[in-house]
């Protein structure tokens, strides 16, 4: 209940506020899970994406959000999923965590960068979104985002007013299906997943209007 309050609150105030165009919202399924994967580049990202998608948008927020009192409260609110960061276990239970949320059905959000980027550039994505579309049967839907980064600059906590934000959704991709649904990763190979990464990373490049290049970002960002 809380998120439908709060979008109905916010969502004329952001559209009085900065001019916020949306392209391809057909691409968006009406019912029934999938992953909206978008390139990152400002923390006011996870705002702007979920005002223009009819549906409920879930996020899987970064557990430090939920350590903070003065922000835990929104997070909880708005029926976000708190994750620990990190390599190795802490990944696979990352996708469990989305895996479960596709199970109900929902409409996750994820940036495959696994970060924000402080640069201009859409840079290498983690397999983990692949890999979601493959052990769930879900769809892929790139979503280039342009003009945060003039509405809340790096190390910005306000955000600038009268601006213009660009959301262009792309054609949905999709993993094949696995041959065993009940051990979707077996004798799969891990290149199938590199290259469908690296193809949604290219559609996110292009609609965002941003380069790619094909590193990750790099640590020193990976605070943000």
């Amino acid at each position: 209940m809380a998120y439908w309050v709060l979008k109905v609150m916010l969502t004329p105030l952001f559209h009085l506020l900065w001019r916020v165009r949306v392209e391809g919202r057909e691409h968006v399924p009406r019912h029934g899970p999938a992953v909206l994967a978008a390139n990152h580049q400002s923390f006011c990202d996870s705002l702007f994406l979920p005002i223009v998608v009819r549906r409920k948008v879930t996020y899987l927020a970064k557990a430090e959000y939920f350590d903070d009192p003065r922000s835990a409260w929104f997070f909880r609110a708005v029926g976000q999923i708190p994750i620990r960061r990190g390599g190795g276990a802490e990944s696979e239970r990352a996708l469990a965590t989305a895996a479960e949320a596709l199970g109900r059905g929902r409409l996750l959000a994820l940036y495959p960068e696994g970060t924000r980027s402080d640069d201009a550039l859409v840079h290498r994505g983690r397999t983990g979104v692949a890999r979601l579309s493959r052990e769930c049967g879900v769809p892929v839907v790139p979503v280039g985002i342009a003009g945060t980064t003039e509405v809340q600059p790096v190390g910005a906590r306000r955000l600038r007013p009268f601006r213009t934000v660009t959301v262009r959704f792309g054609p949905p991709m999709r993993m094949d299906p696995a041959d065993d649904p009940e051990d979707p990763m077996a004798d799969h190979d891990h290149r199938v997943c590199r290259a469908f990464t690296d193809d949604l990373m290219k559609e996110l490049s292009r609609l965002s209007g941003r380069p790619y290049v094909d590193e990750y970002v790099p640590k020193r960002q990976s605070a943000a």
